[in-house]
């Protein structure tokens, strides 16, 4: 009865779910439409708008007389003579208020539908949105006399006598189509609901019992257990969610289990959702409703391994209608993951100071450095370090999630290397504090480094930096303000410094500033020329460059956690960091560089999160089909494809 119950859903109540939006419009396969110009505030929010994805899964708002006229009708072309398709669109259409335009397409779905049953039904169902009544029921009527009743057909044409205004007959009706199929979500709810409202709840749990002495009656089961749950009668309720999944259809129905397990949960009752439901949960048949309540259940027993794995199932399965509630438990996840975390003593912390040389979207090995290339004479050697910023109290170390400060403080010594990098005659190297004991992480310092560590640092390793560019930021209030050092590594002598402010949320203005006033003193204090840009070089303005800070920054973050034997636990988000990065991408389809930082990010993300990368092969794929670049750095980008997914060819 799945295909039937969207026609007539009564959603179970369910227990407090993540944030979401409303289920999303079926935008057909390479529908693309353009959004037009939407109402002030949440278009969300507007019932005349319809959510819709595009093909790398961006949410779009258009208005429905939009959508009818861009998609519907051609799509409704396209499906014609295709029943399920077309069936399928005709239920979502209707439900979007466009039953007018549904008539001739349910019509000719009657005559082609090989389930007489489902194309007749259909077609009863928009002659009633239209108040065409004698026309719905000859419909129904026809297929009874042909076919013979169902409890579907019946429940229908019990429609049409209620809203004729025959109470009796309309409950003689539905009462017959219960028999015949005791399972209807939306039968038995309405049947329940009329002996609740006229006789009061004995009488609605009366005819639950009725409903449920029926042969193959489960759902029934289920309302009369959520009746013993309010009465705390937990093992009365058990045995009827057994006694239902005994007699439900295999694969379980996703409403069954979501409303076991919602209801289960509302009353505390956790490790009987995972006993009864988990078993028997598949992501493909069950999906998000059900998947939200599996994954609450296991972060609030502390099951975070199994929450994560049933995470990447739903996740697998690519549907941006989902990414809110998905990504809602990415967050959950990893909260859960650093408040599970105990503290470590300063004696049990192992620190360890990574290096990396240049743009950290640039490694040596990478293809794309033939489009940037370097000089081949010996060059002056500048190292960054960061990693600090006031802290509210670093008396004792903590654990916690990456936040504003931690990650301007990585990113700001990433992007002033790349700038010295293109516009020096110097090399780069950045230098990041890494927690190698007892769990891997970055480390945050509360107070500046002092210049006799700093140089000590940079002097270390092969190829010692012959200068250190440190950054510190202030952050107790708006605007932040940035303290920069130039030392000379050679005797820890601190040549130069300069502060700058810098507004948090819009930092391009003053980060260009202070990276043009660092080249100056570099110039001046350690005599290092000035290079030619090269033309291939170019940083995304505006909005996109506070973006493109944070994906800097997450690019470091792979590539720190790629150096560890297993990757850290509290690593999360990392979809959004790859969708992020091809949203940065399509709004900058000309620059270079976030196509080869994005390449780069699933080559490192690879190895440490290797299930989730072939997840965006389509979206890459598309990207450099639909916004291709120049053809000399397109066929540098086309060989880090075939590297990181190999020679197998994206899916249609």
């Amino acid at each position: 009865m799945g295909f039937f119950d969207k026609l007539f859903r009564r959603t179970p109540k369910t227990p407090p779910a993540p944030p979401s939006a409303p289920p999303a419009a079926p935008a057909p396969a390479g529908a693309s439409p353009a959004a037009p110009a939407v109402p002030a505030g949440d278009p969300s929010k507007d019932p005349n708008m319809i959510r819709v994805f595009d093909a790398y899964g961006r949410e779009l708002f258009i208005t429905k007389q939009a959508w009818r006229d861009s998609v519907l009708l051609g799509h409704l072309k396209k499906v014609w003579d295709r029943p399920d398709e077309l069936s399928g669109t005709i239920i979502q259409s209707l439900q979007d208020g466009f039953g007018a335009d549904l008539l001739k397409p349910a019509e000719h779905l009657a005559e082609i539908d090989p389930n007489a049953e489902r194309g007749a039904v259909v077609l009863a169902i928009v002659y009633r949105d239209q108040k065409r009544l004698d026309d719905s029921e000859r419909v129904l009527r026809t297929f009874i006399l042909k076919h013979g009743e169902s409890g579907v057909a019946l429940t229908n044409l019990a429609k049409i006598h209620s809203e004729r205004g025959q109470p009796a007959l309309t409950l003689e009706t539905l009462w017959h189509g219960l028999e015949l199929d005791p399972n209807q979500d939306n039968g038995l709810g309405w049947y329940e609901a009329i002996h609740r409202e006229n006789h009061g709840p004995e009488a609605g749990l009366a005819a639950l019992r009725r409903i449920a002495a029926l042969p193959g009656s489960w759902r029934a089961r289920l309302w009369l257990a959520r009746d013993a749950l309010g009465r705390k009668a937990l093992d009365e309720a058990l045995a009827l969610y057994r006694e239902a999944l005994a007699l439900a259809p295999k694969p379980v129905p996703a409403d069954l289990l979501m409303q076991l397990s919602g209801d289960l949960g509302n009353h505390g009752h956790l490790p009987e959702i995972l006993q009864l439901a988990s078993p028997l949960f598949d992501p493909v048949q069950h999906g998000i409703r059900v998947g939200n309540n599996l994954i609450k259940a296991n972060v609030d027993l502390g099951q975070l391994d199994a929450a994560r794995a049933l995470l990447d199932q739903l996740y697998a399965l690519k549907r941006p209608d989902w990414q809110q509630n998905l990504s809602f438990w990415d967050n959950e996840l990893a909260q859960a993951h650093v408040a599970a975390t105990v503290p470590p003593a300063r004696d049990e912390i192992a620190v360890a100071m990574l290096t990396g040389d240049d743009p950290v979207w640039l490694p040596e090995s990478s293809p794309a450095n033939e489009l940037f290339p370097a000089s081949e004479q010996p060059l002056t050697r500048v190292a960054f370090l960061g990693s600090s910023a006031e802290l509210a109290d670093t008396s004792q170390p903590a654990v916690q999630r990456s936040n504003a400060q931690g990650r301007m403080s990585r990113a700001l010594p990433v992007f002033l290397a790349e700038q010295v990098r293109f516009n020096l005659h110097a090399r780069a190297r950045t230098i990041v504090p890494w927690m190698t004991k007892p769990s891997p992480s970055f480390v945050l310092s509360g107070v500046p480094w002092s210049d006799a560590d700093a140089a000590q640092h940079a002097r270390a390793g092969d190829g010692p930096s012959d200068y250190i560019v440190v950054t510190h930021l202030r952050t107790a209030a708006e605007p932040w303000s940035i303290d920069l050092r130039l030392i000379r590594t050679i005797d820890a002598v601190c040549l130069a410094s300069t502060s700058t402010s810098l507004n948090s949320k819009a930092p391009e203005a003053e980060i260009r500033a202070l990276a043009e006033t660092l080249l100056g003193l570099l110039a001046q204090h350690a005599e290092i020329g000035h290079s030619t840009c090269p033309d291939a070089y170019s940083v995304p303005t505006g909005n996109d460059f506070g973006d493109y800070l944070l994906r800097l920054e997450q690019l470091l973050t792979v590539r720190c956690a790629a150096t560890s034997d297993t990757a850290p636990q509290s690593l999360s988000g990392e979809r959004e960091i790859l969708d992020g990065t091809i949203q940065l991408c399509l709004r900058n389809p000309a620059n270079l560089v976030p196509r080869v930082l994005l390449m780069e990010l699933l080559k490192r993300m690879h190895k440490i999160r290797p299930h989730i990368v072939p997840e965006f092969q389509d979206k890459v794929a598309l990207l450099n089909k639909e916004k291709p670049l120049a053809s000399v750095p397109q066929g540098v980008i086309d060989r880090m494809v075939s590297e990181v997914f190999g020679a197998r060819p994206p899916q249609q």
